[in-house]
C-alpha cells in the first residue's frame, strides 16, 4: 500500500460516514438476540414462486435484451407503467420525460446532492430524519438544518421562521427533505393540510421539496394522503419511489419523478455513476406489476405488518414502565420511542443487548445531535411472537436503567 493514502484522499471521502445501522446489524447476528434495529421487510413477503415464474419467462422470451446494457433512463415499458400509475388520479400529467429508474432510492439520495450541493450549502430536514439521507447529503458538504417534528410531521411554523431567517441572512437552502408517509424513523404520516402548508411555504421561498416515499404503499390503517407531488403540480417537488419495501430489497430498484429539467441533470449524473440500472431486474419488475402481482401481494404485506405492529404496541402497553411513550404508525416499518428526560438510549442499548434485544438509538437520526432519549424500533422483520417477547425484554432493560 502507498505510504500517503490518507494525504491523497478527497475531502468528500473524509465527510463520508459508516452507516451506524449497518454497523449495529453486525453486532446483532446472534440467533438468541431479537433485533428491532434493521429496516428490513419480512422475508415472508418475498414472492419467491412468482419471481421464479417471471425470471424464467424473461429468460425464455427475451434473454438477449434482459442481460444486456439498458438505457440510463430505464426500461421503457416499466417507466411507462409507473407513469400511468401516477397519472391514474387525473391530477398529474406525467410523461416518460418525468421519470428515471434508479438503483434503489438510496442512489437518488446520492445523485441529488451530486447535482445540487456545493460544500457549505444548506438542506432542510426533520428532527429526526432518515439517516441515509442526512449522510448522503453530508458527503457532498451539505450542512443540514433541522426542523422539529410534531405529530403531523415537520412543523410548518418553524419551517417558515427558519426560511425567513435564512433569507434575511442572504441564504437559501437547496431543498427541503421530507418523508411524509410513515416517516423514518418517527413513523408519522403527514396529513394533507400539513403537506399543503409546506408546499405553500416552499413556493413562497422558491425552494424545492424532495419527497422521499419508500413506505407509501405499506399503509394498513387510516386514510391515504395524496403525494406532495400531486398536491403541488408546479414542479417544486421531486418524488423518490422504490420497490424495496413492497417487492424485494435485493433488486435495488427505485425511481425519481420530477420536472424534466431536473430529470435531465439526474440522467447525466447517473451516467457518470453506473450507466444504467439492471435491465434484467427491471424487466422482471415490469412483469410483476403488469400481471397484478404487486397489488395482490400488497394486501398480504399490509395485513401482516398491521398484525406485527399491533403485537408490538400491545406488548408495550402491557410491559412498559410509566414515562415511556411511542408512536403508533398507520403503516410503514418503524415506530419511535421516547424515554423519560435524562435517560440515554445509547446507554440503554448496552443494557438491552445483555437482555438479547436490540434497537437503533435515536440520536443518529438527529442532525443536531439531539434525541438522546429516543430510539427507533422495526416491527416488520420479526414475527408477532418475537415482537411481543422483544418488547418485554426491552421493558425489562428500561426498568433496569430506571433502577426498578
Amino acid at each position: 500500500m502507498i505510504s500517503d493514502l490518507d494525504q491523497i484522499l478527497s475531502a468528500s471521502s473524509g465527510r463520508m460516514k459508516r452507516s451506524v445501522i449497518r454497523e449495529l446489524l453486525k453486532m446483532t447476528q446472534r440467533p438468541e438476540l431479537i433485533s428491532f434495529a434493521g429496516g428490513l421487510p419480512s422475508p415472508e413477503s418475498f414472492p419467491v414462486e412468482q419471481l421464479r415464474e417471471l425470471t424464467n419467462e424473461v429468460l425464455d422470451t427475451n434473454a438477449a435484451a434482459a442481460l444486456q446494457y439498458g438505457e440510463t433512463e430505464g426500461y421503457k415499458p416499466l417507466r411507462q407503467l409507473l407513469v400511468d400509475r401516477y397519472n391514474q388520479s387525473g391530477a398529474l400529467k406525467l410523461t416518460l420525460d418525468n421519470l428515471v429508474i434508479t438503483t434503489a432510492s438510496q442512489q437518488t439520495l446520492d445523485l441529488l446532492p451530486k447535482i445540487f450541493i456545493n460544500p457549505g450549502d444548506k438542506v432542510i430536514c426533520g428532527l429526526p430524519s432518515y439517516l441515509g439521507g442526512i449522510a448522503a447529503f453530508a458527503a457532498y458538504g451539505a450542512m443540514p438544518v433541522g426542523i422539529e417534528l410534531d405529530q403531523h410531521g415537520i412543523r410548518s411554523d418553524l419551517l417558515r421562521a427558519k426560511l425567513a431567517e435564512m433569507r434575511q441572512q442572504g441564504q437559501k437552502p437547496k431543498f427541503i427533505y421530507v418523508i411524509p408517509d410513515f416517516q423514518n424513523p418517527a413513523g408519522i404520516s403527514m396529513p394533507e393540510s400539513r403537506r399543503r402548508e409546506i408546499i405553500d411555504i416552499a413556493r413562497e421561498f422558491d425552494v424545492l421539496i424532495v419527497e422521499d416515499s419508500p413506505y407509501r404503499d405499506v399503509r394498513f390503517s387510516g386514510e391515504p394522503q395524496r403525494t406532495m407531488l400531486e398536491l403541488d403540480g408546479t414542479g417544486h417537488v421531486i418524488l423518490l419511489g422504490t420497490m424495496s419495501k413492497v417487492f424485494v430489497p435485493g433488486f435495488r430498484l427505485g425511481w425519481v419523478v420530477a420536472h424534466e429539467a431536473v430529470i435531465d441533470k439526474l440522467v447525466i449524473a447517473k451516467q457518470n455513476t453506473d450507466l444504467c440500472t439492471s435491465q434484467f431486474v427491471q424487466m422482471i419488475t415490469h412483469k410483476y406489476i403488469e400481471r397484478g402481482y404487486l397489488d395482490e401481494n400488497l394486501k398480504k404485506i399490509q395485513q401482516s405488518y398491521k398484525e406485527k405492529r399491533d403485537a408490538m404496541v400491545a406488548a408495550f402497553h402491557k410491559y412498559m414502565p410509566k414515562g415511556v411513550t411511542w408512536t403508533e404508525p398507520e403503516g410503514g416499518l418503524f415506530l419511535f420511542m421516547t424515554l423519560p428526560e435524562g435517560m440515554d438510549a445509547q446507554a440503554l442499548f448496552e443494557v438491552a443487548i445483555k437482555e438479547n434485544v436490540a434497537f437503533v438509538p435515536g440520536t443518529v437520526f438527529y442532525c443536531d445531535g439531539g434525541g438522546k432519549n429516543t430510539l427507533r424500533l422495526n416491527f416488520s422483520f420479526m414475527s408477532k411472537e418475537k415482537n411481543e417477547e422483544g418488547a418485554r425484554r426491552l421493558a425489562k432493560a428500561i426498568e433496569q436503567m430506571m433502577g426498578k
